[in-house]
C-alpha cells in the first residue's frame, strides 16, 4: 500500500484517496478487525485484507495524509487516539459522534463542512450516564463509567428528506468528505452515528465503504442508491448525513516513498 500511495502522492486528495482505496474494493467486512495488539483488544493495529466502515476510513486518510511512509502510522494514530496517544483501548476514539468527530476536527486532520452544505440543520443529542447504564449493548465496550462521554452535543446535519428531495443538496457534497450516517436521536440511545463511507470522484456522486449491505465488503454505490436503501431502515430511522472534509496540507513527491 505504501508504494499505491507514493504512486497517487502528487494527486489532488480526492483523487489521491480514490486511487489509495481502489486496490480494498471486494476486500471482505470485518466488524472490528483492528486493535492495538495486545491488552484489551489484541487484535493487528493495522492490516489492508479486512476492514470494517471506520478502519476502511481511517486507514486511507493515514496514508492519503502522511508525510511519508514512516508518517502513516502517526496519522493513524492521531486519528484513532485521544490527543494522539497512547494507542491503547482506554484512549481509542470508540465513539463516533461524541469522540472522532470533533477531535478529528479539533486537532485539524477534517473540517466539518456540514454547516456549509444546503439544507443543513442544527441537532442537539443529550446523554447521561443513565443512558448508558440502559443501552443494550453497553457491554461490549470494556469502559470504566468514568470514560463513557456525557453532555449536550450539537452538530449539524443535512436531514434524509432534504437530500432526497432535492438532488442538489446530494450533488453539494463533494468527494474526497468523509460521510457519517445519522440515525434517529432518540434520548434512550448514547450512539447516533452507524456508519461512515468516503465519497469518491465518479460520474455520478459516489460513496466507497466497508458495508454490510448485500455481500459484505468494500464497494462502491451511488450516493442516490445508498440514500434509497437508507429509506427501508425502519427498526432505528436514519436521520441525515454529516460531512467532514480531510484537510490537505498539498501533494508533495515525497510524501510517501
Amino acid at each position: 500500500m505504501i508504494a499505491i500511495a507514493a504512486e497517487a502522492a502528487t494527486l489532488p486528495l480526492p483523487e489521491r484517496l480514490a486511487a489509495i482505496t481502489e486496490p480494498w474494493l471486494g476486500t471482505p467486512h470485518q466488524d472490528g478487525p483492528l486493535g492495538e495488539a495486545g491488552g484489551i483488544d489484541g487484535d493487528p493495529v493495522t492490516r489492508y485484507d479486512r476492514f470494517d466502515c471506520l478502519t476502511f476510513i481511517e486507514e486511507a486518510l493515514a496514508l492519503a495524509l502522511a508525510q511519508d511512509g514512516v508518517d502513516v502510522a502517526r496519522v493513524r494514530r492521531s486519528l484513532r487516539y485521544r490527543g494522539g496517544g497512547p494507542a491503547s483501548y482506554e484512549n481509542r476514539r470508540h465513539f463516533m459522534l461524541a469522540e472522532w468527530i470533533p477531535g478529528t476536527v479539533a486537532d485539524g486532520w477534517l473540517r466539518d463542512i456540514t454547516p456549509d452544505l444546503p439544507g443543513a440543520v442544527e441537532a442537539t443529542k443529550t446523554v447521561t450516564l443513565e443512558t448508558w447504564r440502559g443501552w443494550s449493548r453497553r457491554s461490549l465496550f470494556e469502559l470504566p463509567e468514568s470514560r463513557l462521554p456525557v453532555g449536550e452535543l450539537r452538530f449539524h446535519l443535512l436531514p434524509l428528506d432534504a437530500l432526497l428531495e432535492d438532488p442538489s443538496v446530494q450533488a453539494a457534497i463533494p468527494p474526497g468528505a468523509v460521510v457519517f450516517t445519522v440515525r434517529k436521536l432518540w434520548p434512550h440511545l448514547p450512539i447516533a452515528i452507524s456508519h461512515v463511507g468516503l465519497t469518491v470522484p465518479a460520474e455520478v456522486p459516489t460513496m466507497r465503504h466497508a458495508t454490510k449491505i448485500g455481500t459484505p465488503k468494500v464497494k462502491d454505490h451511488p450516493l442516490a442508491w445508498y440514500l434509497d436503501n437508507l429509506q427501508t431502515y425502519t427498526n432505528w430511522p436514519a436521520e441525515g448525513l454529516i460531512v467532514l472534509e480531510p484537510v490537505d496540507y498539498g501533494p508533495q513527491v515525497s510524501r510517501i516513498h
